[in-house]
């Protein structure tokens, strides 16, 4: 198959990454999750007991951050400072944090660089909120997935709970909520439905139902 790149965004709790993994697996290509990079900025800012609205010195943190993203298997792992975290990033405090610093458009550059570069080397599938409208203008195909705030939160608060992490399912609809407002409403790169993009509701929806579908619109890539 020639080099090809997938983009998928919607807001949080859509299935992106879920949807994401599962089409780079049957295809065989590189499954890259934006978020988790992110995610792990947060995490940093927060071990340096920096602000995550800190602009200046998030800044300067994201210039020098010790990132790598290995594959083990078909799985991401990411890594801060030689530390895999892929688990530390999971919580509450560092979703809220990630949202703050994406707002940042010095973060967003320096994160884009790093997607852009694993894309020009990679045939990927790429998740976030400005995928396809940003990051990869030019992808091969533009996916927006959408679902109704309710079932949106359900399906993080099961996510969570499989993961052992204590939450409530109150304080994961607000945070999806108050994601979905940062995400749509920041200046720079906002979350936003490419105009090339096609959009599939999951709601009702399986995760087969939607990979099957996504998969047959690759197929038809000439």
């Amino acid at each position: 198959m020639q080099k090809i790149s997938i983009a998928i965004d919607g807001p949080a709790g859509a299935g992106k990454s879920t949807i994401a993994k599962k089409i780079a697996k049957e295809l065989g290509i590189i499954y890259l999750d934006t978020g988790a990079m992110y995610r792990t900025v947060a995490l940093k800012a927060l071990k340096e007991g920096i602000s995550t609205s800190d602009k200046e010195n998030l800044t300067e943190l994201v210039q020098n951050i010790d990132m790598r993203i290995s594959y083990i298997g078909d799985e991401q792992r990411i890594f801060l400072d030689n530390e895999d975290v892929s688990q530390k990033i999971r919580t509450p405090e560092v979703s809220k944090g990630a949202s703050d610093v994406a707002v940042i458009p010095e973060v967003r550059l320096k994160m884009v660089e790093l997607q852009r570069k694993i894309s020009d080397e990679n045939s990927v599938v790429m998740d976030g909120r400005d995928i396809g409208t940003y990051v990869l203008p030019n992808a091969s195909l533009k996916i927006f997935l959408t679902a109704s705030v309710d079932e949106r939160a359900k399906r993080r608060y099961n996510e969570q709970r499989e993961k052992g992490i204590e939450i409530t399912l109150d304080e994961v609809k607000k945070e999806i909520i108050y994601r979905d407002k940062n995400d749509s409403e920041r200046e720079f790169a906002p979350l936003k439905k490419a105009d090339d993009a096609i959009e599939i509701d999951t709601t009702n929806l399986s995760i087969n139902e939607v990979v099957d579908r996504i998969i047959s619109l690759v197929r038809e890539l000439k």
